[in-house]
Parts: structure tokens; sequence; C-alpha cells
């Protein structure tokens, strides 16, 4: 049962007091003042935040009367003129741009790989922050990045054609990133520094870059340098030299890898990745937040009867080729992602006894836990601008935006912080977002340091606005449709217009297939070549893999190409992707109805039980996908739209959720801590999964949070 301290008239629960008030006091802060400040904060905005909400309830209801009057693909023109009307549609902003200061380069001009990991998983976190710089030697022998079969095939040994194969493939890369005057790094039989910059040998004689400029660094003696370190579009590459080494003694030019920088910038989430649902799972996830910031985050982790202490890596350095230092950091730069407008939290009762607004307490508790980086001992080890950058989601509309930057104006006022030290990511997957983004990047003007678009939200958000209006497609045939595509396209365009460029990022969404990344190596350029300067991935090793792509490409010369922004694709983006006839035949319904409820149970059956918001899940083919809440909320919304249009029934749904509950426990057979979802007896996860589709209309947005976070504390009780 929590315990609550009284704290300015609030009720702060044991575990967050505990974790603040150890932080102000190692900040040198007043408690008293920073209570009775945050007391301050809940009952201005508080009101303010539920108005949001409820207009966001007002909108949806007279969009719902709408399509119940008028059914189907709606009149671009009577469509637009109803939003306008509403206040659904504001006017576009006049032509601005961005005035962003005090913003790390790796979110400001450079380009490159971006992980979003859950804050409550200190061995994840971890090995995101490190995953800055990433073995390309590992990423492809240990992938289907190569071919697995016959020759190629890793096996339980050291697989020498395979190597051979992954060698090649590197010296590839360092042949594109810093290519010779003559010849290949292939032919390469060593590498030493001299007067004139980097001189590489070769049986015909030393050879040099082709861009002198691309060679910054060294490490070792310049006559036998341990490593080079190449420059190219902003990314570095590091050519790691062991003669003794068990890679390094085989190579003529004794390379032992080739180290890509990588995970330029991490996102810790507090949101859709994890189960945070109480005091308890909040502190640890402000907790752990604390310790990147201050460096005192470890964990011990266990492989093959070896234990070790994880840390966050050192800062690399190297000497110049004039002589000088270079120092580079070891982790990524990284945002923080609170929680959405939408949901309350016990972790602090207000002064009625009503839970209070959980992402106000986010801003609140996540800022404190960055002081360490922006006023204390290891100040600039993150944020060496002195900004501390929140990723806000599912925000609707520009003043919702509005409120966000008021809020983070008033935790700065609570810590002493200066103006503006607080910067936003809006994440563009909310429909009134994505038509209103210029007037939304206006709302932060000044703060606005990223934003990106995501196919899952943004596509669970379009299902529930436009739910009476007609079936929808499956979901394969929604990404297909043209509003997706104008969506990605304008996401980038008026990102641009608005001045993005070198002040922040524009990103593209998840890979989320963790396993497939010669797929991923095929598909994912698409990423860079529209233009985005970010983009997700499911894993380190990916992100290694994803850096290729931005030595193929630079999107900061993709944009020089891009049209300009076009104001009347709008209408194609409020278009919404309903099914026309004959497009939802038995077999299709029947196949996509068991995809999704497979889905939804795989991920349910470990978020409601195990407290798991984001692993690899089997689909019903087996292939392991990651799963969070977006992707929940996509699967739910699309059978919740075809309950509404009959196209499938509620015994439907009951016979796929019997029918592919024994599928999901033999999948979590080898899980020794797995409860089956199938067989006698009160089986909470399965009861969530089912109400999650059954009443996935009536959920405010199509969010599945207040579903989840109530039966993850009702399953929580039951296991105390």
């Amino acid at each position: 049962m929590t315990t609550y301290l009284d704290r300015a008239g609030l009720s702060v629960a044991d575990p967050i007091a505990e974790f603040a008030e150890t932080a102000l006091a190692d900040a040198g802060l007043d408690a008293s003042a920073f209570w009775s400040g945050v007391a301050e904060i809940i009952h201005d905005l508080a009101p303010r935040n539920a108005e949001l909400l409820r207009i966001r309830d007002d909108l949806q209801q007279r969009i719902d009367a709408f399509h119940r009057a008028s059914p189907g693909r709606p009149d671009p023109a009577q469509y637009r003129a109803l939003l306008t009307e509403i206040g659904y549609l504001v006017p576009e902003p006049a032509p601005f741009r961005i005035t962003t200061e005090n913003v790390d380069p790796e979110i400001a001009t450079m380009a490159g790989p971006q992980l979003v990991v859950p804050l409550l998983n200190a061995r994840f976190a971890l090995n995101a922050a490190n995953a800055r710089w990433g073995s390309l030697y590992d990423a492809l022998y240990g992938t289907d990045a190569i071919e697995q079969t016959v020759e190629l095939a890793p096996g339980r040994e050291y697989n020498a054609a395979r190597g051979a194969e992954v060698i090649a493939r590197g010296r590839a890369l360092l042949d594109q990133a810093a290519p010779l005057t003559e010849g290949s790094h292939a032919d390469a039989t060593g590498y030493r520094v001299d007067a004139e910059g980097l001189a590489v040998a070769t049986a015909s004689g030393i050879r040099r870059l082709s861009d002198p400029a691309t060679f910054v660094g060294f490490a070792g003696p310049a006559d036998a340098p341990t490593s080079v370190l190449l420059r190219h579009h902003g990314l570095h590459v590091e050519i790691v030299i062991d003669r003794d080494g068990a890679i390094g003694r085989t190579d003529a030019a004794g390379v032992h890898d080739v180290v890509l920088e990588s995970a330029t910038t991490t996102i810790m989430d507090l949101e859709d990745s994890v189960a945070a649902v109480d005091a308890d799972d909040k502190a640890l996830g402000y907790r752990n937040w604390r310790g990147l910031m201050d460096g005192t985050l470890t964990e011990t982790v266990r492989k093959g009867g070896q234990s070790f202490t994880r840390r966050l890596n050192d800062d690399r350095r190297y000497t110049t080729p004039s002589g000088g230092e270079l120092v580079l950091p070891g982790r990524s730069v990284l945002f923080v992602r609170n929680v959405g407008h939408l949901m309350r939290t016990d972790a602090v009762l207000d002064a009625d006894g009503d839970e209070v607004f959980e992402g106000i307490l986010d801003a609140i508790m996540t800022a404190l836990g960055a002081l360490p980086d922006l006023t204390g001992a290891r100040r600039g080890a993150n944020s060496r601008t002195g900004s501390m950058y929140i990723v806000k989601p599912k925000m609707h509309g520009p003043d919702e935006v509005a409120f966000a930057v008021e809020l983070f104006g008033r935790v700065e006022a609570l810590l002493g912080l200066p103006e503006r030290t607080l910067k936003v990511g809006i994440m563009d997957e909310e429909r009134r977002t994505s038509a209103n983004l210029a007037a939304c990047i206006a709302a932060a003007s000044d703060r606005v340091v990223f934003i990106n678009t995501g196919f899952l939200d943004r596509t669970g958000d379009e299902i529930h606005t436009s739910l009476h209006a007609g079936p929808f497609l499956p979901k394969s045939g929604i990404k297909a449709q043209p509003f997706m595509q104008t969506y990605e396209d304008r996401n980038v365009a008026i990102g641009l217009a608005s001045g993005l460029g070198g002040r922040a990022q524009i990103g593209k969404g998840m890979w989320a297939m963790p396993d497939l990344m010669h797929d991923m190596l095929e598909q994912k350029i698409a990423h860079v070549r529209s233009g985005a300067s970010t983009a997700w991935v499911p894993s380190p090793t990916a992100a290694t893999l994803h850096a290729l792509h931005y030595h193929q490409v630079d999107p900061f010369e993709v944009r020089q190409t891009l049209p300009a922004y076009e104001p009347s694709s709008l209408d194609v983006l409020l278009q919404p992707p309903l099914a026309d006839a004959g497009d939802l035949t038995a077999d299709v319904v029947a196949t996509e109805l068991d995809n999704n409820v497979q889905s939804i149970l795989g991920y349910v059956v470990r978020w409601i039980d195990q407290g798991v918001g984001c692993s690899k899940v089997p689909d019903i083919h087996g292939v392991a996908l990651m799963e969070d809440r977006a992707t929940l909320r996509i699967s739910s919304q699309l059978l919740a739209n075809w309950l509404q249009h009959d196209v499938i029934t509620e015994a439907d749904v009951d016979a796929a959720l019997q029918r592919l509950a024994p599928v999901v426990d033999g999948q979590n057979a080898s899980d020794a801590t797995y409860e089956p979802l199938s067989g006698a007896g009160p089986r909470i996860a399965y009861a969530a999964a089912r109400r999650l589709i059954l009443e996935g209309a009536s959920q405010p947005s199509g969010y599945t949070e207040p579903l989840l976070h109530g039966m993850r504390r009702e399953k929580k009780a039951v296991l105390v």
C-alpha cells in the first residue's frame, strides 16, 4: 500500500518524495520552496490541462456526428470547412523561422541513427547511451545483414569465409567514406601518420586520401597507430589496428575492426515502451534518468557464467594530425520522453486528493533529475550547450504545444534554470498535429529541437478520428494510401520551411523487425533519402548498420533537391484510408483479425503480467517484432473500427482470442515467469486484450493507457 507524505498540501508518495529530496539536497536546493512551487504549478496548470482534454473530446464528438450523418470519404472542401468551423484546423502562421539556441550539434547539424529505449530498464538504457560507437564487424557478422547460409553460415566456430565477407564490406565502407587517390583500402598493408597526413602503405607504394581533411585523428604512435579516425558526412569512422588481435593478425594492414559513430542521439522513454503505472514505477524511471545524468547508473550483467558491471562509457581521445588533442563524446546525446497530456498518476495527489496529471509531474521530476548535467558536477556530460531535451508525445494541435511550453517555463523558474533550458521535441503522431504542424512548431519556435513521424500512433489516431466514416483498410493497405506518404513528405517540408535545418532534428519512425537487418539495410535508406536527419532503430546493432546509410546519402544535400511545402496537400492528408467495395473479403478479414488479435495478446500479456512495456513479440508467423503501445493502439483501433461497421462481430473477436491464446502461450513456453493466457481461472491479461478491442471506440483518442494502467495495477495488487 502506498505511503503518502504531506508536502505543501500535496500528498506525495514516499518513493517520489525520496527521489526528489535526495536530488534537491545534492543540488543545494531548498525542499520546502520546491514543494511549494510544485503545488503552485499543479494548482495553476491542472485546470488548463483538463480543459485541453475537454476540447479534444468535444472536437471528436463533432467529427463523429459529421461522419455519422455523411459516411464515406468526405468532400474535401466541405470537410475542411467543418474542421475549420469547429477549430480543429487553425490558420497557417505567417512565414517564420525557429530561433532555438544552445542546441548540441548531434541534434542541430549532424545526421545519424536514433535509439528509443525503456528508461525503467537500466541495462537497456546503458546499452543505448553507449551505442554512440559500434563495431561494424560485429554488426555484420552477427546478423543477417550478410547471407547466413551455405559457406557464409555463422556456425558455432568462427567462419573464416563469413569473416572475409565482413572485412570486404568494411573496406568498401572505407573506400566510400575516405577514398584513396589510387586503389582501395583493400590493398592496404599498413597505416601511419606523417607530416603530410595519413599514409596508407600498399604493395604499389604509399597512397593518400582523396580528401586529406577526412583524416581527423589517431591514437598511439604516429608510425604505428592503434586507431585511425576519419570523418565523412559529419560522422566518424575509426579503423582499429591490432596486429596481435584475433582478426588483426590475419589482416595485411593489421585492421582488427571498423568502428562507426552510430546512435548519435537516444530517447530515454517514460512513455510508450514502459509499463509505469504507480509511484514505484515512476520513481524507478526518475532514478535511472538521474543516474544517467550524474554518471552513477550501473548494472551488473551476467553472461556465460561471467559477470561484469556496465556503466556509461568515457569520452574518446585522439591526437589530431597537427599534434593537438581531439575529444569526442563516448555516449549518445540523451533526450527523455515524458508522457503526454492525458494520463493522471497516483504518485502525487493534489490538495483535493485527486491524482495529478502525469505529464506535469514528469516535466518537474525529469528536469530535477537532469540538474547534475545542467548545473552540477557533471555539467555538460550529456548536453555540452547546457540544454535538456524533452520529447513530448501525443499532443493535439498548437494549443497543447503551447501548454507544454508554458509548463517547461514554469519548471525552469522552479529550479532556477535559465529560460529556454528545457527544449521540446514535438512528435507528429496525432492527426490534429499533422494538419496544423506549422502552427505547432510556431507555438514552440524558441524551444523546438525535434519533429518526427511514426506510422503506428499516427494511424491509430487516424482510425479513431474517422472511426464512424466507414471501415478502414487492413494495416498494410493503410500504409500504402496517399495520405501516409503525404504525411511523411509534409513533415519534412514544413520542418524545413520553419527553419529546423541547422537547429533541430527531423526524424522518421522505427524499424520494427530487429532480426531482419538485411531488409533494414535495403529499405531504411529511404528515410535518409527523404531528407530526415535521424530515424529510429530497435537496437545498438541496428544503429551501427543504419549508420551506413548516412555514409551513402547526405540528408542535408538531399534537402536542397526537395520540393517546397505545398499547402494544398492538406486535402490529401485529411482523406481517411477507407476500404472500397471488395477490399474486405472474407479471407482478408479473417487473416487481419487473427494477425491483430495475436499481436494484441502477445504484447498485452507481458505488459500486464510482467510490466514489460517494449519487447520482441513474435507475430503469427513467428517473426519477432518490436511491440510497444503504439503497435497496440493501431491493432486495437482497427478491430474497434471493424466492429463498429459490422465487418466483424464480438463473437468473431472472442473466437479469435480463444483460438490464438494457446498460440501465444506456445511462443512464450520457454519463459519460466510466463502465465498462460489459456486455461481456467481469471486471466487479467486476457481480459485486458479483449477490452482493448471491444471498448476501443470509447477510449480517449483510441489510447490504450487508461485500460492498461488500470489492469496492470489490478495485476500488481494480486502479485503483492
